[in-house]
């Protein structure tokens, strides 16, 4: 099975949230370690937003069966986006048999772009019996 999923964001929107509900909307949105590594800069954060929302269209669920934090975006020692799932993104991919993924994300002065890819392990399609 392959699932794949793409999202683009306005840098703007989130910076008018992140002033407008502060820290509510940090921990709604992104995990402690998320945080602590975009040091509150909105291009940063806008992209593993537009990342979490690139793997809920791979799940096929859209965000709504997951929760924002359920979907980690962490970098390597050399600054390479890395996707963990926690929780029910975890449980959701693996009952797809999706186990594994390839993020990316990009920003510009006004936008920001996530894209995920998704495979079972094996390249086939998962059984779901």
């Amino acid at each position: 099975m392959l699932a794949v999923g793409v999202d683009m964001i306005e840098i703007e929107r989130l910076e008018k949230a992140l002033v407008r509900h502060g820290e509510r909307f940090n921990r709604r949105f992104f995990t402690a370690q998320e945080q602590a590594y975009c040091r509150g800069r909105a291009d940063r954060l806008a992209g593993r937003f537009a990342v979490k929302e690139a793997v809920a269209k791979a799940l096929g669920t859209g965000i709504g069966d997951v929760n924002w934090t359920d979907i980690e975006v962490v970098c390597d020692a050399r600054g390479r986006p890395e996707l963990v799932l926690h929780d029910r993104a975890r449980r959701l991919a693996e009952g797809l048999g999706l186990t594994q993924w390839a993020i990316s994300l990009s920003h510009t002065d006004t936008h920001a772009i996530g894209f995920a890819v998704a495979q079972s392990g094996d390249g086939l399609p998962a059984n779901n019996d």
